[in-house]
Order: structure tokens, then C-alpha cells, then sequence
């Protein structure tokens, strides 16, 4: 049996739908499915309920992540249409702004292009902004980086013609980064019948297989892979308006290794965009002694009633992957090994520039 060691794996992009949902996910379960995917980092969306968009429900959500999180988080900002000053307050304890330009789960979507800009020069420029921006709304939020000159990332690019534009603006010296998701890249709409019309819902929706097969043509322009951990329990998918969002942490680095065993990608195009790339685009520092040893020869089938995630379903339920994380080591410390998670609630650590601060002081 061969054994492969990487880095730790950084997810910028997950729903721990925590507070308010927590019969979909909370910190407990979603750092546990995360430390089962290889990700000793993650960094949590605030579409929660109620939303994070100021000090106090960052505060709370900070607290129950330092109490329950078992590897590395950091909580994104919400941005709204008239917080922008109160939030760029909070740029120095948060992983990130977050604006949502288009539809999506919860009641953040901003509407007009005055909070956009408002946001654009409020926010710190060093400090991460992401935007979920599809279509035009992508057009506008590349024409503010250009004209504030400041970088932004953007979120689950899944159609051609969006990749595409990335690309010119990369080009055009626009500082713009990207992410794209694991169903994005595997899947597109052809395989909504087989998953169902109510589990497949998913925002940004699954693209046409030309959409998809761009996003492969492109992987150069493509700088993080993100899951998009949207977690929604089986119940609400198959109900009458089905939520959008597909979990995707205990998956996606074997889809990622099914890849390379086809050579559609090499190991390095995974550590790049799982680890070292998601580090520089986020500004993460080292989390020191931290490493995975994954099986990449190891076959196993996908079955969510194994997995980790409270939501108890998978998109990828049945199919066979190659590639297995058989231990996975947290500053010096064993944080899972043979399907088990060993990291206790309450062991992770929060990501900000200003814990980050304090543990430079106190070393």
C-alpha cells in the first residue's frame, strides 16, 4: 500500500449553516466531514440565519465556531445594501467579505449597483472580498476591481462564457482570482435525472457539458477548487421547493484523485488549487506540522450513510472513487486516521489577521 503526504487541504467556500440551521450542519458536523475530506482549514459563508453582517452576530458566530469547530475556521462578512463602513470595521476579524450579486440561499443578494461600489471602497484591499457574480453581474464586479484597482475573487464560476471573461481581465491586468466547484467540473445538466430535479437544484445552476468542458480547456485561468459545501437534509431536496446546494467535503478530493488516476489533472494541479493557491489568494498563514496521507490507489464507493455530514445525501451516491485520506495531522496532532475523527469539538482555531496576530506575539 503506497501512502502519498500533502499539505493540509483549504476550502474557501463552505455553508456550515450554523447559527440557524443546525438540523442541516453545524461547526461539530462540518468540521468533522471536512477533517474526513483532507481540509484542515475551512472558511464559512454568512448566508446563516440570521445573516453575518455586523459585530454582533460575527461575535456569536465566532464563538460557536472557537467552541465547536474541530479544524481551522474562518467566517466570512455579509455584505448589505447599508453596511458597508460597519463592515470594512470588521476586515481584521473576519476571513473575508462576501458579496452576493445574484440569486442564492438566505436574504443576502444585493440589489443595485451604489452598494457594490460602496463595498468596493470601503473594504480593505488587502483583505479578501468574493462575490457570487454570474453573467453580467460578473461583468460589473470585474469593472469596479479594474476601476478601484483592487483584487477580487470570484465565486463558483460555472458557465464558458464567465471563464472566458476571467481570462481577458486576468490578461488585461484585472486582479481577479477564481474559484470553481467539484460539481461544476464533474457534472453539468445531463445528469439532473439521474440525481432527481430536486436534489439537483444547485446555485449556480448545472451548466450545459459545453460549459463544463470549457471550464477544463481553461484550468489555467481557475485558481482555487472550492466545494461549495451547501448542505440541505434529504427531506427539504426532495420536498416541494427545494432548497439549492449540494454537500461536497467529504468528496471532492476523491474526485479530484479519480482525475489525476485518468490524468485529466496531476497531483500538483491539486495541491495548487486545494492548498497553496487558496493560502495566497485568502492570506492564511502556515498552520505548521499540519499534513495529509491519502491511499491514491484506494477504490471506494460513495455512500453518504458513512459520511460525516448531517445531511445524510450525496450527489455522487454510488459512484466509485480512487483516492482515500487515511490520516490527516493538525499542528503535530493526529486529527483523523482510518475513517475516524479524532479532533474534539472546540480544537480548531478561528482564522483572522487578528488571532493570527496574537499567536506572532505569543511565539
Amino acid at each position: 500500500m503506497t501512502h502519498i503526504q500533502m499539505p493540509g487541504l483549504i476550502d474557501p467556500h463552505v455553508h456550515l449553516r450554523e447559527p440557524g440551521q443546525t438540523h442541516k450542519e453545524d461547526f461539530d458536523s462540518g468540521t468533522a466531514a471536512a477533517l474526513a475530506g483532507g481540509f484542515t482549514a475551512v472558511l464559512a459563508m454568512p448566508n446563516t440565519q440570521p445573516p453575518i453582517t455586523d459585530e454582533e452576530s460575527l461575535d456569536a458566530a465566532l464563538r460557536l465556531a472557537q467552541a465547536k469547530a474541530r479544524c481551522d475556521v474562518g467566517v466570512y462578512v455579509g455584505a448589505t445594501a447599508n453596511n458597508a463602513t460597519a463592515a470594512a470595521r470588521l476586515a481584521g476579524r473576519a476571513a473575508g467579505l462576501k458579496l452576493y450579486c445574484d440569486g442564492t440561499f438566505g436574504s443576502l443578494r444585493l440589489e443595485g449597483l451604489a452598494s457594490l461600489q460602496a463595498h468596493a471602497a470601503a473594504w480593505p484591499a488587502g483583505r479578501p472580498l468574493a462575490a457570487h457574480a454570474e453573467g453580467r453581474s460578473l461583468a460589473a464586479v470585474l469593472l469596479l476591481a479594474a476601476l478601484y484597482d483592487r483584487p477580487v475573487h470570484i465565486c463558483h464560476v460555472s458557465r464558458a462564457d464567465e471563464i472566458r471573461l476571467i481570462r481577458k481581465a486576468k490578461e488585461r491586468g484585472v486582479r481577479v482570482t477564481c474559484e470553481v466547484t467539484p460539481h461544476h467540473l464533474f457534472l453539468s445538466e445531463d445528469d439532473i435525472p439521474r440525481i432527481g430535479p430536486g436534489r439537483s437544484e444547485v446555485r449556480p445552476r448545472l451548466a450545459t457539458p459545453a460549459d463544463r468542458e470549457a471550464l477544463w480547456q481553461n484550468l489555467d485561468v481557475i485558481d482555487c477548487f472550492a466545494t461549495d459545501h451547501a448542505p440541505h437534509a434529504l427531506a427539504e431536496k426532495d420536498g416541494h421547493e427545494p432548497p439549492p446546494g449540494f454537500p461536497g467535503l467529504e468528496t471532492a478530493l476523491g474526485l479530484f484523485l479519480t482525475a489525476v488516476a485518468e490524468r485529466r489533472l496531476t497531483l500538483g494541479d491539486v495541491v495548487d488549487r486545494m492548498h497553496t493557491n487558496v493560502a495566497r489568494v485568502f492570506g492564511l498563514a502556515s498552520q505548521g506540522d499540519t499534513h495529509i496521507e491519502v491511499d491514491p490507489d484506494a477504490r471506494w464507493e460513495v455512500r453518504a450513510a458513512e459520511m460525516n455530514s448531517r445531511c445524510g445525501w450525496t450527489p455522487w451516491e454510488g459512484m466509485t472513487l480512487r483516492g482515500r485520506v487515511r490520516r490527516v495531522t493538525l499542528r503535530g496532532r493526529e486529527a483523523f486516521a482510518d475513517g475516524n475523527v479524532i479532533s474534539p469539538p472546540g480544537s480548531g482555531r478561528i482564522l483572522s489577521p487578528e488571532t493570527l496576530e496574537t499567536e506572532l506575539e505569543e511565539a
